[in-house]
């Protein structure tokens, strides 16, 4: 039976796509990817009807994929990053389900950790954060006021925040309700293209450097101490290696 695949088309590197995204999107008859956050490399040599959803309404789309699953064709809505983060697939599965559309998710790698690749960069540094928050500031799609950022930023874990450069002031201004001036921020436009930029700072002038940057879109910014680790020794150890540490695999040495 002919579904519809959400594949996570990951960062913008076009390799990687994971070897199942990759196989599905040969495959497919039509695909429906995200405009520009996608990399059109990964659309080259397919023989697929291509749509753009750029410029296409949520009814715009569910009608291409009625239209192609009635033509027993399987459909790739090929999203950035992981669909299940800021994909707005929840909304297009419902409409799905409604019509009895057969679908399936198919992930991939999200920005965020290919951000934290390019740092070669360990989110969770034992003693320091074992926490990663994943979010972003409210704008026209707002946040619940128990997730505002001055109230995550109170646990000092490492977060990774979406979709909120452009509000940079703001961000900062609300971070520093939990963080200290001196918390480490990272900011990556578009994490693993060709034209990725970098701008490292602290909460206190991280807004005037990326404005000095010229970078007001597609960019995630990384706050937390753990970030201190790609740039500094640390000398922070798990106890998965430790040689006095026992576990299932392991006795500790005498």
């Amino acid at each position: 039976m002919p579904k519809v695949y959400f594949i996570g088309a990951g960062p913008g590197d076009p390799e990687l796509i994971t070897v199942k995204g990759k196989r599905v999107l040969e495959n497919a008859a039509v695909i429906i990817y995200a405009g520009s956050l996608v990399n059109r490399a990964l659309l080259n040599g397919l023989k697929a009807e291509i749509f753009d959803s750029s410029s296409m309404t949520l009814d715009d789309t569910i009608r291409v994929m009625e239209k192609a699953i009635g033509e027993a064709k399987d459909v790739a809505r090929l999203h950035t990053g992981d669909p299940a983060l800021y994909g707005a697939i929840s909304e297009q599965i419902e409409r799905l389900a409604k019509l009895g559309i057969g679908y399936e998710v198919v992930p991939g790698v999200s920005s965020a950790l290919a951000g934290a690749a390019m740092l070669s960069q360990e989110l969770t540094i034992p003693e320091i954060s074992q926490t990663v928050i994943l979010t972003r500031m409210g704008g026209k799609t707002p946040v619940p006021d128990r997730e505002r950022l001055g109230e995550l930023a109170k646990h000092q874990a490492t977060m990774v925040i979406f979709l909120s450069i452009g509000m940079i002031e703001m961000l900062r201004d609300e971070l520093l309700h939990g963080y200290p001036g001196n918390t480490p921020v990272v900011v990556i436009q578009k994490a693993t293209w060709p034209e990725q930029k970098i701008v490292r700072g602290t909460l206190e002038d991280i807004a005037a450097k990326v404005k000095e940057a010229g970078i007001t879109k597609t960019a995630l910014i990384y706050v937390g101490e753990a970030l201190r680790a790609s740039e500094e020794l640390l000398g922070r150890t798990s106890k998965l290696y430790d040689k006095d540490f026992t576990h299932e695999y392991r006795r500790a040495s005498e």
